[in-house]
């Protein structure tokens, strides 16, 4: 039984400087993929689709299994995912490994050897029993965001790391938002790498990439999935991620029955460099009685500039009014709007209640799938997500938050007594 990393022949430095001398995966690899600096024990990647964080895993385990006799488990959430992708995929081991130094797998056995006695084992998150006994100087887990019992599998895991002078693992992941992944990129001995599918630009098919990007650019799936963002929910948020998902499908907004521009003034003058931004959302009542987001033209611009801004919503969605809050600058608005359109239809509000009195009944209707997104809104999601029961606890102000909120509750939440009239709005959805 092995009990640390036995050294065949040459040192670890003279097997490593042989195997880089006929240009190995390094020579190939971005900055990016190669071994972090300093002395941690986990190197996590967490990276877009297509980022290759499989094939810079499998190419650093086939260079430790080349430089010291050693043992190594390999984790996937199936047992097919762990053969299929980590071991004989495109990038898995059997392909990535050098031609000299090319091992054998063992399917019955679920071992992958090495021809100087490196042996690696093959692991099943669905079977975490099974990592109960073996040890390893080194460890894959792929997709840990993936398995369902993501905490019992590195708990188990973590009790077999324990071969050698300074055991490691790597984990290869897309960022979701659970709890082990976020203990692990708050720990000092874990080194945290990320990056977009679209630095491994040059390797993937432009038709991909124009799909995608077409397709999930903007979206917080790709931001996800593309731009390898942990989204995370905020204890006593008002909105939740869920709820955001279920408001982001592929809506087509139907014929409407009211729109408005909502803008919340900062207060400020708005020059690009310094004061909060103007918040500028524009929402519908459709004919189905849901609430439709239909554009966040937030900006931050001289009082010129903005009021330009939201006469050319007004009147690119053929809305109702523009409707703004007077505590905070409403007079002030009003009167630069008019200067750019002075038959703009204009209400001002006042707040008698708080921004978080006033935006809870608009997260009630999102709570209860009543309102929609007819489009991809990810700072205006930012928001809404940091709005919680006692206050708001994101970056800067709330400026599109306050303006949704103003939005909807003008169209939903405040009693309306005016006529219906039916309107299509010429708009490219999701």
């Amino acid at each position: 039984m092995l009990t640390r990393p036995e050294v065949t022949g040459k040192s670890i430095a003279g097997q490593l400087a042989d195997a880089l001398s006929d240009g190995g995966w390094r020579s190939r690899a971005r900055a990016s993929q190669l071994p972090p600096d300093g002395d941690w024990l986990v190197w996590l990647i967490m990276s877009g689709r297509g980022w290759g964080k499989t094939w810079t895993a499998s190419s650093w385990i086939n260079e430790i299994a080349m430089t010291s006799v050693c043992r190594i488990a390999l984790i996937g959430a199936t047992a097919s995912d762990t053969r299929d992708i980590m071991i004989e995929g495109d990038s898995g081991v059997l392909r990535t490994a050098p031609d000299h130094f090319r091992p054998l797998f063992e399917p019955s056995k679920r071992k992958v050897e090495w021809p100087n006695g490196s042996v690696a084992h093959s692991f099943s998150a669905e079977e975490a029993d099974r990592l109960r006994g073996p040890q390893f100087h080194y460890g894959w887990l792929d997709e840990l965001a993936a398995f369902e019992n993501e905490q019992e599998i590195w708990d188990m895991f973590q009790f077999g790391l324990r071969l050698g002078q300074h055991p490691r693992c790597i984990v290869t992941t897309t960022p979701k938002p659970k709890k082990l992944l976020k203990e692990l990129i708050g720990r000092p001995d874990v080194a945290v790498v990320t990056g977009s599918t679209y630095e491994n630009s040059e390797n993937l098919a432009p038709a991909f990439l124009q799909a995608v990007r077409t397709r999930y650019e903007g979206s917080r799936l790709g931001r996800q999935e593309l731009h390898a963002e942990l989204l995370l929910d905020i204890p006593g948020a008002l909105w939740t991620r869920d709820m955001i998902d279920r408001a982001n499908g592929s809506w087509r907004p139907p014929d409407m029955k009211r729109v408005v521009v909502a803008v919340d003034p900062s207060g400020t003058r708005g020059e690009e460099d310094r004061g909060d931004s103007i918040g500028i959302v524009v929402a519908g009542l459709g004919a189905d009685d849901f609430g439709y987001v239909l554009a966040d033209r937030t900006c931050k611009l001289s009082p010129e500039g903005w009021a330009r801004e939201v006469v050319k919503a007004y009147r690119e969605f053929k809305a109702d009014r523009v409707v703004a809050e007077r505590n905070f600058g409403g007079a002030m608005v009003e009167t630069v709007i008019r200067t750019v359109d002075r038959n703009v239809s204009y209400k001002e509000v006042t707040a008698s209640r708080g921004k978080i009195a006033r935006a809870e009944p608009v997260a009630s209707l999102y709570e209860q799938g009543r309102v929609r997104h007819a489009g991809a809104f990810p700072q205006l999601e930012d928001q809404l997500c940091a709005m919680t029961s006692d206050g708001y606890v994101g970056e800067g102000s709330p400026d599109r938050a306050d303006a949704l909120c103003w939005a909807i509750s003008q169209l939903m939440v405040e009693p309306q007594h005016q006529p219906t009239r039916q309107i299509q709005i010429n708009f490219m959805g999701r």
